[in-house]
């Protein structure tokens, strides 16, 4: 019993002195920081656009200096006194996707960006770096956050109108989600909202979010487009909708993403959160994840449910594709180079990945034709033999992926692997615990 008293005091000191340090060095308050991302391969650029700032802040209060993955890049508040980080989270972007296309190597291009850090009771440096498929800096950009600064717009006016679909707990202490209506008209409202109640409870329904539903806020917030549908390049339909969705991204006719991220923030503003989905008013299939930025699934699709659950896989939890083309010419992941998603691995380091639950009968690399596909599908995650799976990242030869199948790989696999269950649970006591 003493043994068991004094770890609690022990645990409870930690946390009172992780809490001590948030409120020495921020309010409880939102700075929003919105960045334009351009270029190409030959070189990558960050500018600042603004900043902005809001009473409440949704994230987390303790392991402030610490991050779940390394992401793409980073963001991280510095105190310009001592050089000391006091804050630091990762993130992917879209721009960084893009310069592997092949629309890179002759054009230009600029993405827009947004992100969230508490706000500094003082002056403080912010620094924002992006990295390439090589883990090789290919863009940094510092700037001083001054406390005075009157073009730091305070926002103060009240939040759009929006209802919570699930409350698990009070903001801070869980995670906050926030769905965003795109291509719903005013008089499309309850549609909306019956669609974003039902993908909800599809994500809710996954292990491991299942049986950590009391972690979760879910609020939709309806934001009007003029017009009712979405883009669809391919059949030459443009829609004039809140967000300027469009499907054929990269030229890919399933990738649908939107170009507006100030305006997803701006929308949001007055509101606690801290990831994004935005539900689309289409039948078409796709959708799109990008992590610790925002995730957008078509709302009526018969595959909605199991595709939802996937880009929230990515967006949320940062976990990679497990499915390969049939060519090798993708190159989002490179030979020799350890990809920082938790569920693939090149081999050049996999004892940083799920090495250890691997049986020491069982080789590596692992067998596996795609005949067995059908077989696979039959296997729970249970009867699944964790192994190093040739095929993931896009890439048939030099990727593997933990087991058969997985709900990263296949549409009709219904759960996650061991692997993608564990990191996504890690995701979730890494910002609530």
């Amino acid at each position: 019993m003493k043994k068991i008293l004094l770890l609690s005091m022990v645990l409870g000191c930690g946390i009172s002195l992780q809490a001590s340090e948030f409120n020495e060095n921020f309010n409880d308050s939102t700075l929003r920081i919105d960045y334009i991302l351009g270029g190409n391969p030959e070189g990558s650029y960050i500018y600042l656009q603004g900043q902005t700032k809001q009473a409440g802040w949704a994230g987390r209060t303790s392991r402030l200096k610490e991050i779940p993955v390394s992401g793409n890049g980073d963001i991280t508040v510095i105190d310009p006194v001592t050089g000391d980080t006091l804050y630091n989270n990762c993130f992917s972007t879209l721009f960084q996707e893009w310069i592997y296309t092949p629309e890179a190597k002759t054009a230009s291009k600029s993405f827009e960006n947004s992100f969230l850090v508490p706000l500094p009771k003082k002056d403080a440096d912010i620094r924002l770096t992006l990295r390439n498929n090589r883990n090789e800096v290919i863009a940094s950009h510092n700037h001083r956050y001054r406390k005075d600064d009157e073009l730091v717009r305070d926002i103060k006016h009240a939040p759009l109108p929006h209802k919570y679909i699930h409350k698990g707990g009070e903001p801070g202490e869980a995670i906050d989600l926030a769905i965003l209506a795109e291509g719903y008209t005013a008089e499309e409202m309850d549609s909306f909202l019956e669609a974003a109640e039902r993908v909800s409870n599809d994500i809710l329904s996954y292990e491991p979010f299942a049986s950590n539903k009391d972690k979760f806020n879910i609020v939709a917030v309806m934001t009007p487009s003029e017009e009712s549908g979405v883009s669809v390049p391919l059949k030459d339909e443009w829609k004039d909708t809140r967000y300027g969705s469009h499907y054929s991204t990269f030229y890919s006719g399933r990738y649908l993403t939107s170009p507006r991220v100030w305006r997803m923030h701006q929308d949001l503003e007055g509101l606690p959160y801290e990831w994004i989905l935005m539900l689309v008013n289409t039948t078409e299939y796709g959708g799109g994840g990008i992590f610790n930025s925002y995730q957008i699934a078509a709302a009526n699709n018969e595959l909605t449910p199991v595709v939802a659950v996937h880009e929230f896989g990515h967006s949320f939890a940062g976990l990679a594709d497990e499915y390969n083309y049939e060519d090798n010419e993708d190159q989002t992941y490179v030979d020799g180079v350890e990809p920082w998603e938790k569920n693939i691995t090149t081999l050049a380091d996999f004892d940083s990945k799920w090495k250890s639950k691997v049986s020491p009968d069982t080789p590596i690399p692992t067998p596996w034709t795609e005949q067995a596909r059908e077989e696979s599908l039959q296997l729970n995650n249970s009867m699944q033999t964790v192994g190093a799976y040739e095929g993931a990242g896009y890439r048939k030869t030099g990727v593997y992926r933990p087991v058969e199948t997985c709900r990263m790989r296949d549409n009709y696999y219904p759960e996650f692997c061991v692997v993608c269950e564990e990191a996504i649970r890690e995701i979730i006591d890494f910002y609530t615990n």
